[in-house]
């Protein structure tokens, strides 16, 4: 009787410890799951340049990145944040700059939505060598209509370091956001990415 009363014990005691341990991994994975949905990360690419760059923003911030042409406009009003990605296709644009999911996202979607109270951080892919006079004019069409929609545009970086000869993405001296170039630049991208993420947060987005 004692060793049996030992073994149902020990028997309940480990039980016990992986209940714990199950919900405990349980409550980490709902909290990540909740947390996740105060901030999103949507792209949209042709080259697969902005998907790598949203992969940097990714490793940064611990958000997945999501094609917007996979995004529906519940998933972008259901977040208070949101980091935006474009690349510039049809330069010299006046509107559908990005020549991707964007377009349709932007002149369709969003314009019957209302996004007062969300921040929006933007980044754009670029080639400063090749289309230096269109310079990631996406973000400043991305800018112009989330700001129209009701978002606080966040995010504006100093144009140090760039070497391009016109851009319609730039206001008030600063780009609207964070311009990368994985075409003559890349090995700056990464922590282009980082530093970013962090002013981001000193901007109050939750990442």
């Amino acid at each position: 009787m004692k060793f049996t009363a030992i073994v149902l014990a020990l028997a309940m005691g480990t039980a016990s410890a992986f209940t714990t341990t199950a919900w405990t991994r349980q409550t980490r994975r709902s909290a990540k799951s909740a947390m996740s949905m105060k901030a999103a990360l949507f792209y949209s690419t042709t080259t697969g340049n902005t998907e790598t760059c949203a992969g940097y923003i990714a490793e940064a911030t611990g958000l997945s990145p999501v094609d917007i042409g996979d995004a529906s406009a519940d998933d972008v009003t259901s977040c208070d944040d949101l980091i935006c990605g474009a690349p510039t296709w049809h330069t010299g644009a006046d509107e559908q700059r990005s020549g991707t999911e964007w377009d349709s996202f932007l002149y369709d979607t969003l314009p019957g939505m209302d996004l007062s109270g969300k921040k929006v951080a933007i980044f754009g892919l670029g080639d400063q060598a090749g289309y230096g006079d269109n310079f990631c004019d996406a973000m400043g069409e991305l800018h112009d209509l989330f700001t129209a929609a009701g978002a606080t545009v966040v995010g504006a970086t100093s144009t140090d370091g760039y070497d391009h000869a016109d851009t319609k993405s730039i206001r008030d001296g600063k780009f609207v956001g964070m311009p990368f170039d994985e075409d003559n630049q890349y090995d700056m991208s990464e922590d282009r990415a980082k530093s970013w993420v962090e002013q981001l947060k000193g901007e109050g987005m939750s990442l």
